[in-house]
């Protein structure tokens, strides 16, 4: 099988079909799937291709990208196996796709493979943008980052990643060379609009890229058109279920605020 055949994915051209100066991997949360974050990609980068690979795990029918334990006990062989399929994956679609820098954008569960590729493939990723991440691994030995650019964001009132937790992971990229930002929020498990807008103007600067588009500029219907899309999210609070951890609109959410 091939590596590009592992996962069931999305692929989203750069608008207007040229070629896109770089590629967002966008990786779901636990319960998510390779649609979940289509509509996140735009609001971070217009110019931007999107590549959506749904986790290969399943956990009580939820698609997660390595197994766990327990709550935040991860299963260490299997997030080093996982996140080597993944860095395949990402090779082989940079072949097919003709990927510009891949720069991974991951949620929870998401964030937590993203940060092992970090870990364990260093120069894998151009860089990422890691949602209420954890440590997902210590690696036996420190990888060479070097100027690979992390940006974290994470809410004190997170009743699943403590704020030790966040502030270990950001140790533990720097020590690796890794030129980390982080950007506390005093929500939870979730990503409100104030983050996803700080996220798209370090991205901007990151990517020399002063002028990224915002999705309001056309219709809704026309975007969701384009991105292939289940749903554009509101400008209001972005959450997930805590027993998920999979992003939904506010619309569908609103029982968990």
């Amino acid at each position: 099988m091939s590596a590009l055949t592992s996962h069931v994915h999305r692929f989203v051209p750069a608008a207007g079909g040229e070629s896109a100066p770089r590629t967002l991997l966008l990786l779901h949360g636990t319960g998510g799937d390779e649609n979940d974050l289509l509509p996140l990609g735009p609001l971070l980068d217009g110019e931007a291709a999107l590549l959506s690979p749904r986790g290969n795990v399943l956990e009580n029918g939820r698609p997660r990208f390595f197994r766990r334990i327990s709550e935040g006990v991860f299963d260490r062989a299997d997030v080093v196996r996982r996140a080597g399929e993944l860095s395949e994956f990402v090779n082989e679609a940079r072949q097919a796709y003709q990927l510009g820098p891949v720069i991974a954008v991951g949620f929870s569960n998401g964030a937590n493979i993203a940060g092992a590729v970090l870990l364990l493939h260093p120069g894998m990723l151009a860089g990422a943008i890691l949602l209420s991440p954890m440590v997902p691994l210590e690696p036996d030995l420190i990888p060479d980052l070097s100027g690979t650019p992390v940006w974290i964001a994470a809410g004190r009132a997170d009743p699943l990643v403590s704020t030790t937790e966040v502030e270990r992971l950001v140790d533990l990229l720097r020590r690796s060379g890794a030129d980390v930002t982080l950007e506390w929020n005093p929500g939870g498990h979730g990503v409100p609009p104030t983050v996803v807008s700080a996220a798209r103007k370090w991205l901007a600067g990151q990517v020399g890229n002063p002028s990224v588009r915002r999705p309001a500029e056309r219709p809704a219907a026309e975007r969701s058109r384009e991105r292939g899309g289940r749903h554009l999210w509101p400008p209001g609070v972005w959450c997930c279920d805590a027993g998920q951890n999979r992003l939904e609109s506010r619309e569908t959410t609103r029982r968990y605020l």
